[in-house]
C-alpha cells in the first residue's frame, strides 16, 4: 500500500497542496495567493476558475517537490473553505459567474426578512445553523435570481451547484463526480443534519431546485478518480472535509468535549459533541463534525469572520508592516492591555454576535499610541473574540476545557499563543504540526485508502509541540475582557448583544 497522500487545502486567501507521508510529516508542498474581489461594500467574490487552475498546478508542483510520482499516491484528500457558492454549467463546466465568498454580506436583508417572517426557528432546528448570508443557500438563491437566464437553467437541469470542495471534485475528476460531504453540506442551510439528508421544505423556503444539489457521502467515502491526464495516472479522491472540519480530524479531537481552534483569515472554535446534536442557546452553530461509516459525529462551532485578515490588513491596507511575522516583536515591545481595542468587524461580526451591519473600529487612542499598540490591538481582537466563544459554549453546557488545541498560520506567533492563553485562562497546545486543516484531510483520505485503519491509529500521531499556560491575574483579565465588551458594543446593534457569562 502506498503510504503518500495528497491534501489539497483551498483557504480564502491562498491555496495549498502538501503531500503527506504516513507517519503526518511533510514531504513536498507548494502554496498561492489568489485575487479576492469587492465589487461593492460588503461583496467579496472569487474566481472559481482561476482557484481551479491555481489547485492543479499545486498539486503538480507538491508532487514533484515531494520527489514522488502520483502514481505513488494512495489517495487525495480536499479541504476547503466552506459556504463559499460556486455555480457552474454541466456541458460546458464554466462558472456562470464569480464564486460568492462565505464573508460576503450581500443578502443580509433577505436574510432579516425570513428572520422576520418567523423562518428561523425552524432552519435551526433542522440545519443548526442561523439565518446569516454567512451560508450558502442566500447566496446560491442570489445567483439565480441575478445571473442572466440562470434560474431557468437551473430549472431545466442544466446547472451544479457546489461548495468549492464540490467544485474541484468535479474538475479533479473530469465531470464524472458531483458530490460533497456532510460536513460542507451541513453548512448551506439546505441539509437536515438530523436525517443527513437535503431538505425539500429548506429547499422550498429558499427557492432552491433539488437538481442543482451535489451528492452528500461521508468525510471519508469514495469520491472517484482523477481525470488521468491532469496528474499523469488517476489516483482514488477518498476524503473531503470542510477547513474547520478537517482541523477537528488533524488536531485528533475525537472525544467530546475536545476543543480546537483555528487561527486563519477568520477564526473558528470547535467543540466534539460526540453523538448528540446539541442546540446552541447562545447563538454559536449546532453542525457537523465528520461522518465516518455512515455514523455522524456532531460539533458545537463559533465562527469569528475576521482573524489573520486583520494583521493582513494592518499590512497591507494600513502599511503599519511590511510582514505578518513584525506582529510579535512589536506586540511585545508594547505589552498588552494598553487599553486600545481594534474590533474588525470589516464584513460584520459573527459569533456569538452575529450582526452583518456591524462595522470596523479602532478605540481607546491617545497621544502616545503608536504603530506598536494598534498592532498589538489586532492581536488582542483575536484572543478576545475566541473568548467571546468559549464563554458561549460553557453557557452552552460545556464544561471548561481543561486545553485548547491551536493550530493556523498565526498560531506561529509565541506572543499571540500565551496571551490567548492568558485571556481564556486555559492552557494552549500547539502541535508540532500546525497545517492540521490540511493534515485532516489527508487522514480521512488515509481511512479511506486504507493507510490508518482507525481514527486511534491517527490519535496516536498527535504530537505537542509547546503548550502556554495562563499567568495573568484575574482581575487583569476581566478589566481587559470588558473593555473589549464596552468596543464591541459600540459597534453592533443593540439586538445583536449577548448576556455576558462570566467564564
Amino acid at each position: 500500500m502506498n503510504g503518500y497522500l495528497l491534501a489539497l487545502d483551498q483557504g480564502t486567501t491562498s491555496s495549498r497542496a502538501i503531500v503527506f507521508a504516513a507517519d503526518g510529516t511533510v514531504r513536498g508542498q507548494a502554496q498561492k495567493e489568489f485575487a479576492q474581489h469587492y465589487p461593492e461594500d460588503g461583496w467579496v467574490e472569487h474566481d472559481a476558475g482561476e482557484i481551479w487552475t491555481d489547485c492543479l498546478a499545486l498539486c503538480r508542483k507538491a508532487i514533484r517537490n515531494a520527489h514522488i510520482d502520483a502514481g505513488e499516491l494512495a489517495a487525495i484528500g480536499i479541504t476547503n473553505q466552506r459556504e463559499t457558492t460556486v455555480l457552474w454549467d454541466r456541458a460546458t463546466g464554466t462558472p456562470l459567474a464569480r464564486a460568492i465568498v462565505w464573508q460576503d454580506r450581500r443578502t443580509a436583508e433577505r436574510c432579516e426578512q425570513l428572520r422576520h417572517d418567523g423562518h428561523e426557528p425552524l432552519v435551526q432546528q433542522k440545519t443548526g445553523l442561523l439565518l446569516d448570508p454567512y451560508f450558502s443557500a442566500t447566496k446560491l438563491a442570489w445567483l439565480l435570481d441575478n445571473v442572466d437566464g440562470a434560474r431557468q437553467k437551473a430549472e431545466a437541469g442544466d446547472l451544479a451547484f457546489g461548495t468549492i470542495d464540490s467544485w474541484l471534485l468535479w474538475k479533479l475528476t473530469g465531470g464524472r463526480v458531483h458530490a460533497t460531504d456532510a460536513t460542507n453540506a451541513s453548512r448551506t442551510l439546505l441539509f437536515n443534519i438530523h436525517t443527513q439528508r437535503w431538505d425539500e421544505e429548506l429547499l422550498r423556503l429558499f427557492n432552491i431546485p433539488a437538481s442543482l444539489l451535489p451528492e452528500v457521502r461521508d468525510s471519508a467515502a469514495d469520491f472517484g478518480r482523477t481525470e488521468p491526464s491532469l496528474l499523469g495516472t488517476p489516483v482514488a479522491v477518498a476524503g473531503i472535509a470542510g477547513d474547520q472540519q478537517a482541523a477537528l480530524v488533524g488536531q485528533a479531537c475525537f472525544e467530546p468535549g475536545m476543543v480546537k481552534s483555528t487561527y486563519g483569515t477568520g477564526c473558528f472554535m470547535v467543540l466534539n459533541t460526540g453523538e448528540q446534536a446539541v442546540a446552541s442557546e447562545n447563538r454559536l452553530l449546532t453542525t457537523v463534525g465528520y461522518r465516518l461509516n455512515g455514523r455522524t459525529t456532531y460539533a458545537l462551532e463559533g465562527s469569528i469572520f475576521v482573524a489573520g485578515a486583520t494583521i493582513q490588513w494592518l499590512r497591507d491596507g494600513l502599511r503599519l508592516i511590511s510582514h505578518a511575522s513584525e506582529s510579535e516583536a512589536l506586540a511585545r515591545s508594547a505589552g498588552g492591555g494598553k487599553g486600545v481595542y481594534l474590533v474588525p468587524a470589516f464584513t460584520g461580526m459573527g459569533a456569538p454576535w452575529w450582526d452583518p451591519h456591524a462595522r470596523g473600529a479602532l478605540l481607546g487612542l491617545t497621544r502616545d499610541t503608536g504603530i506598536a499598540e494598534v498592532v498589538t490591538a489586532g492581536l488582542e481582537a483575536v484572543c478576545y473574540q475566541s473568548l467571546d466563544l468559549l464563554e458561549a459554549m460553557i453557557a452552552d453546557g460545556a464544561g471548561k476545557p481543561t486545553a485548547l488545541r491551536v493550530d493556523g498560520g498565526m498560531v506561529a506567533n509565541n506572543w499571540l499563543a500565551q496571551n490567548l492563553a492568558d485571556i481564556l485562562g486555559v492552557r494552549v497546545d500547539r502541535p508540532v504540526i500546525t497545517e492540521t486543516t490540511a493534515l485532516g484531510a489527508a487522514y480521512l483520505a488515509g481511512l479511506q485508502a486504507g493507510v490508518f485503519p482507525d481514527l486511534d491509529a491517527i490519535a496516536s500521531h498527535w504530537q505537542c509541540d509547546r503548550d502556554f499556560s495562563p499567568s495573568l491575574l484575574e482581575a487583569d483579565r476581566q478589566r481587559r475582557y470588558a473593555g473589549w465588551r464596552e468596543a464591541v458594543s459600540r459597534v453592533c446593534s443593540a439586538q445583536a448583544q449577548p448576556e455576558k457569562t462570566p467564564v
